[in-house]
């Protein structure tokens, strides 16, 4: 099982071209998936994490709207990557604009996926003033963590 952790600072360039840590590489295999993710960022996922991932979302229920959406939203956004010779990815336009990702890009592990964030839109999310640790700490013990 892939365990993805830390913090990475990358540049993309003009072609959508992104450098993949390379602590992440082996762990991604040799085709994974891009999507667009929440909080204005994208996923990354190995593709075994995908096809765990798109078979629990197989089984939301059709009749619900906001399944229907969260599912629309989730798959339309997503593209096979490969890394190439020198361990970059290619970034559809699209994935771009979504996270607004122009030239510094922050490259993060959580556990089971990569997220890929625009460094401004990164440091503002972890702003004191957007983030309160200790109601965070409170929210997680009342999810028995």
């Amino acid at each position: 099982m892939p365990m993805f952790i830390g913090e990475y600072t990358h540049t993309i360039d003009t072609k959508g071209r992104l450098s993949m840590p390379a602590r992440f590489r082996e762990e991604l295999g040799e085709s994974f998936i891009a999507t667009k993710g929440l909080d204005q960022s994208l996923f990354v996922y190995p593709m075994n994490e995908w096809k765990a991932l798109e078979s629990k979302l197989k089984q939301l229920p059709l009749t619900n709207q906001n399944a229907r959406a969260f599912v629309r939203f989730f798959f339309s956004g997503a593209t096979e990557c490969e890394l190439d010779n020198q361990g970059r990815i290619r970034l559809p336009a699209n994935l771009r604009d979504h996270a607004k990702l122009e030239k510094e890009v922050m490259v993060i592990g959580v556990g089971t996926r990569v997220e890929i964030w625009s460094q401004p839109i990164w440091q503002e999310y972890n702003s004191d003033e957007n983030l309160s640790y200790d109601e965070i700490a409170s929210k997680m013990q009342e999810l028995g963590i």
